[in-house]
Parts: C-alpha cells; sequence; structure tokens
C-alpha cells in the first residue's frame, strides 16, 4: 500500500520561502505521477503544481514562477519549492500520487496534509 508522508509546513512571513517534501513508499516511486494540492478554509482543494513520472511539470497560474516542483527517484520524494510567498498561499498542502495502467485503470493516493501559514 503507497503511503505519503509530508513534512516542511509551518509559519512564514510573507516574501519567504518553505520547502515541502513529500517521502512516497510502498510501490515503485518513478512509475508514479506527482502532484502537490492544496486547501484554504472554505475553500476547494486545488492543484498547485504537478509532475509526471517522466519529469514533465505544470503548474496552476497563480504560483507560475514562485513555485517549484520537483522529483528525486532515488530517494523516493516531491518537494515543492516555494518562494515569494504571499498570505494567499495559507492553506494545508497535500501531496498526491498517481498510476493510470492499461488492466488497473487508474490508482491514487494522498498524503494527510501540511499547514502551510504566511503571515507577519
Amino acid at each position: 500500500q503507497v503511503q505519503l508522508v509530508e513534512s516542511g509546513g509551518g509559519l512564514v512571513q510573507p516574501g519567504g520561502s518553505l520547502r515541502l517534501s513529500c517521502a512516497f513508499s510502498g510501490s515503485t516511486f518513478s512509475m508514479y505521477d506527482m502532484g502537490w494540492y492544496r486547501q484554504a478554509p472554505g475553500k476547494q482543494r486545488e492543484l498547485v503544481a504537478g509532475i509526471t513520472s517522466g519529469g514533465n511539470t505544470n503548474y496552476a497560474n497563480s504560483v507560475k514562477g514562485r513555485l517549484t516542483i520537483s522529483r528525486d527517484n532515488a530517494q523516493n520524494t516531491v518537494y515543492l519549492q516555494m518562494n515569494s510567498l504571499k498570505p494567499e498561499d495559507t492553506a494545508v498542502y497535500y501531496c498526491y500520487a498517481e498510476r493510470v495502467r492499461a488492466v488497473a485503470g487508474r490508482t491514487s493516493y494522498w498524503g494527510q496534509g501540511t499547514q502551510v501559514t504566511v503571515s507577519s
């Protein structure tokens, strides 16, 4: 069973930086597309950034140029480098893993989330 464990959240001032990590275990990490989602109070969960098993990335418009997703297949870890943080980035950030196979179909997993608070 796949497990995702996030870390690195916390309180940071506007303009500051954080790096989130998501440790993957229980399957072959390199076969999975990975992503970071976030959910602010009273809002729907939204995709922040994604990275495919092949290394292609995509970002929400609101974070382009400030947040960077990356993966280390040797460490079974996906990262989210967050720079120039704004108060509106405050949310619980969730790690997501997904794999689509011809016979088994789509399987996906969520981490437990890590709180990011941007405030002075």
